[in-house]
Order: structure tokens, then C-alpha cells, then sequence
């Protein structure tokens, strides 16, 4: 089989699995399915896939490892490592909302002459006033 029809099957098995996968799960069947190609199999899953190569590195990475503690199966319930992900703005500098105080005002003053910029302006206050 030339290259080409390897990445359109393997594209086709993608299109018609990825909206049942979380994100552990198509890093897994990504590196599994590059392996199984053999030489070229990480570039092949790439292109059919849009997948990064460092996302099917990673999972070849899981397999070798996964009977190791770092990668154990029982962790494949949860897609991210607790604390996981970015932390609020406000853990960071708890002073950004009093900072940006004065562009809600200037924007709020803005908003009685002009209903484009009264919607501008409730995005603005949505995403700066907590509640």
C-alpha cells in the first residue's frame, strides 16, 4: 500500500472513533496505531490525524511505561493529573479586577450611546465581574 492510502485509512478510522475518545484515549490509539506502521507510522498518524507528534510520542511513552507508577492503568479514568490545568488569573494577581476596574467604568459610561457598545460592554462586564 502506497503512503498515501495508509493516511487516508488511517483517517478514516480517526474520523469515525474520535468523537467516542477523551484525550488519553486518542493519544493511546494514535501511538498504537503509529507503532503498528512501523518506520514512518509517527509521521503517517500526524497527517491523517492533525494530532502533534509530541501527542503520539507521548503515547508510545505511555505504553513502554505503563506498568510503571507514573502511567498505571487505574490513572486513565481521570483525562488530567489532579490540579491540572491553568490556574484563575486571580490566584496569580489578586489585584487584576481592581486594576481593570477603571476600563469596566470607562466602557460602562460608554454604553448609554450606543447599543453596539452597550453589548460590547455587557461581554466586558460578563467577563470581568465576577459574580
Amino acid at each position: 500500500m502506497v503512503e498515501r492510502e495508509i493516511e487516508e485509512r488511517v483517517q478514516v478510522k480517526y474520523e469515525q472513533l474520535a468523537p467516542y475518545l477523551n484525550e488519553t484515549s486518542k493519544r493511546i490509539w494514535a501511538a498504537v496505531e503509529a507503532l503498528s506502521l512501523g518506520h514512518g507510522g509517527v509521521t503517517s498518524v500526524f497527517r491523517a490525524t492533525g494530532l502533534s507528534r509530541t501527542t503520539i510520542h507521548a503515547g508510545i511513552n505511555e505504553l513502554e511505561h505503563s506498568q510503571t507508577e507514573a502511567f498505571a492503568v487505574e490513572d486513565y479514568g481521570a483525562v488530567r493529573r489532579k490540579g491540572g490545568g491553568r490556574k484563575p488569573v486571580t490566584q496569580s494577581d489578586p489585584t487584576v479586577l481592581e486594576d481593570l476596574e477603571p476600563i469596566r467604568k470607562m466602557l460602562g459610561a460608554y454604553d448609554r450611546q450606543s447599543n453596539k457598545r452597550q453589548s460590547e460592554g455587557n461581554v466586558i462586564n460578563l467577563l470581568f465581574c465576577p459574580k
